[in-house]
């Protein structure tokens, strides 16, 4: 209830805020005016209307898609790993997700397909073609998460690579695209990215909430789980696919942003407890709730230019996750 009413509020805050300045009262009265059956007048103008309805709420909600897209992904791959330290990066998907952006920023490769872009389905394919590597490289990941995490560390290492040797192949102009991109970005200018990603969040956070009972099982050990006839092997493997998808999706509209999947479910667990039928569904609304917080700081700290928002959560999360550590020391669970 308490994380509803804050992402309620920052939502609004978020539409408020910007090169723009929306008044507050406006806003809400124009938010609640575009509700079904309702019809109350607003004080903004027709052009103030359209900056908030195909700019500053798209780019609003996108961050709120992505946000508790990777936050929920974060919390399933701790529960998976049983390791509050495992983050939506953890097989390599950023590396996997930002090569495949180099190819199509850098070398003009045609890769659209449906609803995505060229830059978007390139860093889809990459996510996933990492964690497909990583899974073939451990052939027994889906029985021991410690094999598939090292695996993981090692196809992000070789993408890196790779991502680094094609950015030298760029000119100038197209390394600072591709960097930009990197950096993390919620630009967008409509709602076609939200068209991108809501499927994916809507399908793979009801597989991922569906099984948030049988990661409470999988966190008190894999024999316990064995004994009330739950197979952790297969259990694991929905669970890091489904994960990963969520991830790779909500990257190819966003570029690469840290540290949502890791510092959001770790701090929920701290005041929630380490139940994961709690921990999941309030992770989704805090991840959105805090890179669209985060977003407002982008667009304000340096106005009237913006920080890439995956550079600022890094700037926030680094620290806040060593005062956890610090304060809390973990351990796996």
């Amino acid at each position: 209830m308490v994380a509803g009413l804050v992402a309620a509020a920052v939502t609004v805050l978020s539409a408020s805020v910007g090169a723009a300045g929306l008044p507050l009262s406006g806003v809400v009265t124009s938010l609640v005016n575009a509700l079904p059956l309702v019809e109350i007048s607003t004080s903004l103008s027709e052009r103030q209307q359209d900056i908030l309805f195909q700019i500053r709420l798209p780019r609003t909600v996108l961050g709120l898609l992505v946000g508790g897209s990777l936050a929920l992904a974060g919390s399933a791959y701790q529960g998976a790993f049983r390791n509050p330290l495992a983050d939506p990066y953890l097989l390599g998907v950023s590396a996997g997700a930002g090569f495949g952006a180099v190819l199509a920023l850098g070398f003009g490769l045609d890769l659209g397909w449906g609803p995505f872009t060229a830059v978007p389905a390139a860093a889809f394919v990459g996510a996933l073609v990492a964690v497909v590597t990583a899974a073939s490289l451990a052939r027994n990941a889906w029985a021991s998460p410690a094999t598939l995490l090292l695996a993981g560390v090692a196809v992000a290492a070789l993408f890196s690579a790779a991502q680094t040797f094609a950015l030298q192949r760029l000119s100038e102009t197209q390394a600072r695209e591709v960097l930009s991109w990197l950096f993390g970005q919620l630009n967008t200018a409509g709602w076609r990215e939200i068209g991108i990603l809501a499927p994916y969040l809507v399908v793979c956070g009801a597989v991922l909430m569906l099984h948030r009972r049988h990661l409470d099982v999988l966190r008190v050990g894999d024999d316990e789980a064995r004994s009330i006839g739950l197979d952790p092997a297969r259990t694991r493997l929905i669970i890091i696919i489904t994960a990963s998808l969520l991830t790779a999706a909500a990257v190819s509209v966003s570029g690469l942003i840290a540290f949502v999947g890791l510092v959001v479910p770790h701090a929920v667990r701290l005041v929630a407890g380490h139940s994961y039928r709690i921990i999941m569904p309030v992770a989704l609304v805090a991840g959105a709730s805090f890179l669209a917080l985060v977003d407002i700081g982008a667009r304000t700290v340096v106005s009237p230019a913006e920080l890439p928002v995956g550079v600022l959560t890094a700037f926030v999360g680094a620290p806040f996750f060593a005062l956890i550590l610090r304060r809390n020391p973990v351990q796996a669970r």
